[in-house]
């Protein structure tokens, strides 16, 4: 298996078969297990062997399946699967931070981790900085030897920063701190995130993982002994579980997920070349074109660029002008869809904050998250066109 390439794991990987050898993966739905004698369930309470299970919120085999074969894509040892993917990144850091613990974490975050830091985090007594994720003298500036852990996304939600994993951890290993990634738009596909330095990768498996928008998912991968001795404990007892009908989803999703994400990485590179090349737009924003700011650092990190873009219509009511004229795009808050979708994030998923927060963030109001789907990139492309004709 070691020699496996990505494809060929994402279809075989964490196999688990019952009695009768199906071919697809069991789905076991069942909440508790029995144990032949009273004996048995009091050893498997102390300790639970490699297969053995207790509880559905503790594990259950299809759920199993499911983190191996997503750790074994990641380049991780073990996985924990959640309930979601904000279940996730909530589950990977509070577990391992306390009152007096000090966080650096960049700026540019989806609406909900900013919360979590923010709000939820700094309640119980933990210190958070944040810093620009893309200036390595802020991150320089602002890790301190105390520091517990370092927080970012691969790849910002919604404006496409590019995160250097290699030498932020870099920074943050000189001083024994965590890494923690958030690689949803980096995708299992395009990610080495672990091998380039990360310690802990999270992702929400609703996006490309599950990809065609049917239920919520998450997943903590790191070593053995971080998943089985700190994130196990703390979320088993809180209850943010997967279920096993999701993780059954998910494997069947997985089977697929890198012939998806590279086609729609593909017309998503199409589609912001062509609308740069058109120049209707105050912007054109994608990691694979050369004109993005960490372009270089993209190619060297992931090889692509992803399977969203943004772009900016100039205003409020020019970026609801070009949505409410689309066709085949959906108006919707998800990404990673076999669907392509548009978002516009300064009224929905960066609703929140402030107005000078989101300048800062660069969510402009004209600002519009386009997720590229598997439709025909030709087709989407002439449909963005006739919406952006709308604005003249």
């Amino acid at each position: 298996m070691k020699t496996w390439k990505k494809r060929t794991k994402a279809v075989h990987t964490g196999i688990r078969r019952s009695q009768y050898n199906e071919v697809s993966e069991a789905i076991f739905l069942t909440q508790g297990f029995v144990y032949d004698t009273a004996e048995d369930a009091e050893a498997r309470f102390i300790k639970a062997g490699e297969d053995e299970f207790i509880y559905a919120r503790y594990g259950n085999p299809t759920v199993a399946m499911f983190e191996d074969r997503i750790a074994a894509l990641e380049g991780a040892e073990a996985g924990f699967a959640t309930a979601s993917g904000m279940a996730a990144v909530n589950g990977a850091l509070t577990s391992m931070l306390r009152a007096g613990d000090h966080v650096v974490s960049a700026r540019a975050l989806f609406g909900s981790c900013l919360y979590i830091l923010e709000e939820i985090l700094t309640r119980y007594g933990v210190e958070v900085t944040f810093v620009d994720g893309t200036d390595l003298a802020a991150w320089e500036a602002a890790i301190r030897p105390d520091t517990k852990v370092v927080f970012f996304e691969s790849i910002s939600n919604p404006t496409l920063e590019v995160i250097d994993i290699r030498s932020v951890s870099r920074l943050a290993h000189a001083v024994g701190a965590t890494v923690v990634v958030d690689n949803v738009f980096a995708t299992p596909v395009f990610s080495d995130a672990i091998a380039q330095g990360a310690d802990v990768v999270v992702y929400s498996a609703t996006k490309h993982i599950d990809g065609q928008g049917r239920a919520l998912g998450g997943v903590i991968l790191g070593t053995r002994d971080f998943i089985r001795g700190t994130v196990e404990p703390y979320m088993k007892h809180t209850g943010g579980s997967m279920s096993p009908f999701t993780a059954w989803m998910m494997l069947k999703g997985l089977e697929t997920i890198d012939l998806r994400v590279r086609a729609q990485a593909a017309s998503a590179l199409y589609l912001a070349s062509q609308l740069e090349a058109d120049g209707t737009l105050f912007n054109v924003i994608y990691p694979g074109l050369e004109s993005h700011p960490q372009h270089a650092l993209t190619v060297a990190q992931m090889a692509a660029g992803g399977t969203v873009l943004a772009i900016d219509a100039g205003s409020q009511a020019g970026a609801f002008k070009v949505l409410n004229a689309l066709e085949i795009w959906t108006i919707s808050n998800n990404l990673g869809d076999a669907k392509s979708i548009g978002t516009h994030p300064a009224t929905t998923t960066h609703q929140r904050l402030s107005d000078e927060t989101k300048a800062m963030l660069g969510i402009t109001p004209g600002l519009i998250r386009l997720s590229v789907g598997l439709e025909d990139p030709d087709d989407l492309l002439d449909d963005l066109r006739s919406a952006i004709a709308a604005l003249s």
